[in-house]
């Protein structure tokens, strides 16, 4: 007699227990996050954003917002499921997991899931710490709250990725440290690509963080650098080759089973 086709109780075991951990460790997992970007709000949106009257039409603390947003919602959904995954691995947990009757989807679901949660949780606390702030509108909402899932969901898949590649902890920072945040500081999370003369813009243009942080700018504030529909499309075509990575790396059980 075959078991179930999808195990939802395994998939709610998994889940409920990444999403705990965030909460027994609220200092780091929660607080820690959001005061970090508060202190940005503090230092850009109030001390230089008083000096800099608007950008694109919009005040400069409004500006940075899905900036920062962007930000701490990249940092966060890949550093909660690198951890995720990985911390099996380390203590050798992962093959219960493996041998569990619990399969690809399942797993996958339960830990990305939780990071993308947290990571959520986590832009819902920035979002409303940042009306102390600025002043800041979100012009569709209902778009702003899809390409945040969106986003969320990406880059929990490539957390999921970087955790079943690490061989040790120094390695689960080497790619959020030495090039994601950079990256993402560098596409336009504090000014406009558009003040950029040329080469630079061109240069800026090269970076797959400049259209993620001006699909996310364009729910807030209408307008942006580069076309919604191009922002979308890189979205979309990063989620589909993590998912395509994530089912090789089951298939092949590549530094699962090793």
């Amino acid at each position: 007699m075959s078991g179930p086709l999808f195990n939802a109780r395994g998939t709610w075991a998994i889940f409920h227990h990444e999403l705990m951990r965030a909460f027994r460790t609220w200092i780091g997992s929660i607080f820690s996050p959001v005061l970090t970007t508060s202190l940005y709000f503090i230092v850009f949106g109030a001390a230089i954003g008083s000096r800099i009257s608007e950008v694109n039409g919009v005040s400069y603390g409004a500006f940075i917002v899905p900036g920062l947003l962007m930000l701490t919602l990249l940092s966060e959904s890949t550093s909660n499921a690198s951890f995720g995954i990985y911390m099996p691995r380390f203590t050798g947990a992962i093959y219960e997991l493996l041998s569990a009757p619990v399969g690809f989807v399942e797993t996958l679901l339960g830990f990305v899931g939780a990071a993308a949660v947290k990571s959520l949780i986590i832009a819902a606390i920035i979002l409303v710490t940042a009306t102390l702030f600025v002043d800041y509108q979100i012009a569709h909402p209902i778009f702003a709250l899809g390409f945040i899932l969106l986003i969320s969901a990406a880059f929990s898949l490539f957390g999921f990725i970087l955790g079943i590649w690490a061989d040790g902890f120094e390695r689960l920072q080497i790619v959020p440290v030495l090039f994601l945040t950079p990256l993402t500081f560098l596409g336009g999370t504090f000014y406009s690509i558009d003040m950029l003369g040329e080469p630079w813009r061109t240069v800026a243009l090269i970076n797959p963080i400049v259209y993620l942080v001006n699909g996310l700018r364009w729910t807030f504030t209408g307008s942006s650098d580069v076309g919604i529909w191009i922002s979308l499309s890189m979205t979309l075509g990063f989620l589909a080759v993590c998912v395509a990575v994530i089912a090789v790396v089951y298939k092949t059980g590549w530094r699962l089973r090793d």
